[in-house]
């Protein structure tokens, strides 16, 4: 429990640093690090690991990919008390060449209250706002009793395993927060998967050869690839419209559980039958679905339907699910999640809200995903907190995030810090 002295002289700290908050939001913007491309995050985690060396964190740093790094500081509390994980992801939405950012948008700017600059809302107004609740409670002069673990990782934005990476290497925590703008307290998103369905001929036939194997008594066996995907195709709405019927939650809306057809690719030349069609789709799942129980469900759907094709039964298609990363090897998994309401956890943070904000937090669930659902995946209860506002501004032109909101969200940590952790002057 937080003594009112306390909570009062922490929320006064973090006011005084206003400026410090806005200044680190702008410094961390003035890093490119789009995703796609990607590979261009090495100069801002190398300040951000110099930066929390410098607050007193234990840092390592190592490579998810060659030059792409994650940051990890632990901050060791005196004793007796629980531990968190704050996690912010460093690389932000691509930037393409033709789009009418008003201004450079790594060179941020501020006007009337708002942060501008590709990341400011999604998701370094929230990276801002955990490193600077951390520094608002040591300046404080408190020492937290729990360990805190402030990790920076890479690649959120192409499915890259950055948080992944952490949990491997062996982060565990009581209790985890990533401040993604999501909302103020969101306990639950459903999954997502990616597949690449194939569908391939043992034989390459020339134009001409369509005319004995399309007509009854032809003599040939042939098919084209593009045409069998189709079959496929429909087979995928059929069990999207199933899906929809069958499939709800009761904090989500009806027919979350897409099954979007995003890109084809097929055929070699107009004097040949499509040998070759490969299809990439993206799967949403409920928050209480394993995504390894809807893989088993998709494919045994198509496969049924496969055998009912008279070609397709003898040359089924194939299916190559997710993978590390939508740049490097065309394929991602987000794991869907849900925390109780009622964890101590939640608790806590919607106290802080309501003690920051006078009222009590709107608890909800996303559709979108982020990698909260790896941390819950892990065995750590892990929700998101964060700046609030349209999902829409995120990666958007002119991206923009409320300094307010940034300053609410560093309040709020700081004050779950002092709670969930414990401390002592």
């Amino acid at each position: 429990m937080v003594r009112t002295e306390d909570r009062e002289r922490v929320l006064r700290v973090v006011e005084e640093k206003r400026d410090e908050v806005v200044d680190l939001l702008k410094r961390l913007i003035r890093f490119e690090t789009p995703c796609p491309p990607g590979g261009n995050t090495l100069p801002a985690q190398r300040w951000m690991a110099r930066m929390l060396e410098g607050m007193g964190f234990t840092v390592e740093m190592f490579d998810v990919f060659p030059g792409e790094p994650d940051v990890v500081g632990v901050l060791k509390g005196s004793g007796g008390g629980r531990s968190i994980i704050l996690n912010g992801h460093m690389d932000v939405a691509e930037v393409r060449p033709d789009e009418p950012w008003r201004h450079d948008p790594f060179d941020p700017w501020v006007e009337d209250g708002r942060v501008y600059g590709r990341g400011a809302f999604d998701m370094k107004g929230g990276i801002a706002a955990m490193v600077m609740a951390v520094a608002s409670v040591l300046e404080a002069g408190y020492r937290l009793r729990g360990d805190v673990i402030l990790e920076s990782v890479v690649g959120e934005e192409a499915g890259e395993p950055g948080t992944v990476r952490c949990i491997e290497r062996g982060y565990r925590a009581d209790f985890a927060i990533i401040p993604e703008p999501f909302g103020e307290i969101v306990i639950g998103q459903g999954g997502c998967i990616t597949v690449w369905i194939t569908v391939k001929s043992p034989v390459t036939l020339h134009d001409g050869t369509r005319v004995y194997w399309l007509h009854a008594g032809g003599g040939m066996e042939g098919a084209s690839a593009i045409e069998k995907m189709v079959k496929i195709i429909q087979a995928l709405q059929e069990l999207e419209r199933h899906w929809a019927v069958h499939k709800r939650h009761p904090m989500l809306p009806p027919g979350m559980t897409t099954i979007n057809p995003a890109v084809i690719e097929g055929g070699r030349h107009p004097a040949f039958i499509a040998d070759e069609c490969r299809l990439w789709c993206t799967i949403h799942t409920l928050p209480n679905e394993d995504y390894e129980e809807v893989i088993r469900e998709v494919e045994d759907y198509i496969r049924r339907v496969a055998e009912a094709d008279l070609w397709l039964r003898k040359y089924p298609p194939t299916f190559k699910w997710g993978g590390k990363s939508l740049v490097k090897e065309k394929g991602e998994v987000f794991p869907g999640f849900e925390v109780r309401e009622d964890h101590p956890g939640v608790q806590t943070v919607a106290a802080a809200h309501e003690a920051v904000t006078g009222r009590e937090p709107e608890i909800s669930m996303t559709s979108t995903v982020g990698d909260a659902g790896w941390l819950n995946r892990a065995g750590i209860p892990c929700i998101y907190y964060g700046p609030g506002g349209d999902l829409s501004r995120a990666h958007a032109v002119n991206e923009y995030v409320e300094v307010e909101e940034v300053l609410r969200v560093t309040k709020v940590l700081a004050l779950t810090l002092l709670d969930w952790c414990g401390y002592t002057r």
